[in-house]
């Protein structure tokens, strides 16, 4: 079966909230293996392909693999770095911008976290994007 990364649109093997889409004519780690996969399936067996070029590309998967995890670590870092600045306005007086774009000012008096992140309770509002904050006082 021939393997071509190119038309699939989300990471191989994922699902739910760990499903992440790529741009079209990116290669990912899994691709990347499958690409590697598929080339030692494929190779003549009577003239097999040089041991240090093998050697080369299992060591680029194993970076890029790393890379990967990495930025993984940073943005559950990064997310939880926001949780928790939105948690220190829980009875902070703040000044936000309401959705009719008029400005109001209240006290946090809780934080909700929702699939898109956490939301505030200032007064009689809630569903406060943290984003809308203008200030903290």
């Amino acid at each position: 079966m021939p393997i071509n990364p190119l038309d699939s649109t989300t990471a191989p093997g994922t699902t739910g909230a760990a499903q992440q889409t790529r741009q079209p004519g990116i290669l990912g780690k899994d691709d990347f293996l499958k690409l590697l996969i598929g080339q030692m399936q494929n190779q003549d067996p009577l003239s097999p392909s040089d041991p240090s070029e093998q050697m080369g590309q299992m060591t680029q998967f194993s970076i890029l693999e790393q890379l990967s995890n990495l930025a993984q670590s940073q943005q559950a870092a990064a997310a939880n770095d926001y949780d928790q600045q939105a948690v220190a306005l829980i009875g902070r007086t703040v000044t936000y911008t309401r959705r009719d774009v008029s400005a109001a000012t209240g006290v946090v008096s809780q934080v909700t976290f929702t699939s898109r992140g956490p939301t505030l309770t200032i007064g009689d509002d809630s569903g406060i994007s943290p984003v809308v904050v203008t200030e903290v006082r």
